[in-house]
């Protein structure tokens, strides 16, 4: 039996990624902030429930120690993630950034990263096949934002695209330290959920496609990559 945790799970990609997981056969975790909501989240599709919030040290270290209890962990998907927006739905956009913006951003989609995968290596390097899926973003893609032929071109927000070419980073850095893992970067595309005040142009059902597959790696998988539903991405 595969055992997945996915963090930020009670819903959005998230949740469409466990549901899909519990239905291949995983015994998936729910990590959520909110405990309830995980809960429910969880009743709704035969999933686990754990409280996890990725931003919290003793929060994730909780997390672990539990999830170590109950046997241990598989694969990892780094999912949880925030994007600052004015009150106003918008944007800031590089003149307008902050540094405490920035801060804010890259706790959850960078430290956050780093903190739950710091926490589960010890079972990761327990498991016959471990995996990580780090959610990353076509927006992460220094190519893409910097070619005017690009359709990510136009987004002017700093913030939420240097956390997640942080993430690509991280994920590189990671695959080579530990090459009897397979960890990757996935790009889910433009998904419409509450990140993006649901202006996305797929639902979570497309967007959760390349996590789901990427969650299912053998051992003879990529490792260190950046993929999209299609194949790899450039970075």
């Amino acid at each position: 039996m595969t055992t997945t945790l996915i963090t930020g799970a009670n819903k959005g990609l998230g949740f469409e990624s466990a549901r899909r997981l519990v239905a291949a056969g995983h015994t998936v975790y729910i990590g959520a902030r909110d405990a309830e909501r995980g809960r429910r989240a969880a009743e709704q599709i035969g999933a686990r429930s754990v409280q996890l919030d990725v931003t919290d040290d003793a929060s994730v270290q909780a997390a672990a120690k539990t999830i170590g209890a109950d046997g241990g962990l598989d694969v990892l998907v780094n999912n949880a993630g925030i994007e600052v927006r004015a009150e106003d739905n918008s944007i800031p956009t590089a003149g307008d950034t902050t540094a405490d913006e920035m801060r804010t951003v890259f706790d959850t989609n960078v430290f956050g990263v780093v903190r739950v995968t710091h926490a589960f290596l010890p079972l990761l390097q327990r498991s016959a096949a471990p995996v990580v899926v780090n959610v990353s973003s076509g927006l992460a893609s220094l190519t893409g934002l910097s070619s005017p032929d690009s359709p990510a071109h136009f987004y002017q927000a700093v913030a939420y695209p240097s956390s997640k070419t942080a993430v690509n980073m991280i994920t590189v850095q990671y695959a080579k330290a530990f090459p009897d893992m397979r960890i990757n970067a996935v790009e889910p595309g433009f998904t419409a959920t509450d990140l993006n005040g649901r202006t996305g142009t797929q639902t979570v059902e497309e967007g959760a496609e390349i996590i789901v597959r990427m969650a299912q790696l053998g051992p003879d998988g990529p490792t260190g990559g950046y993929f999209d539903v299609n194949g790899p991405l450039p970075w």
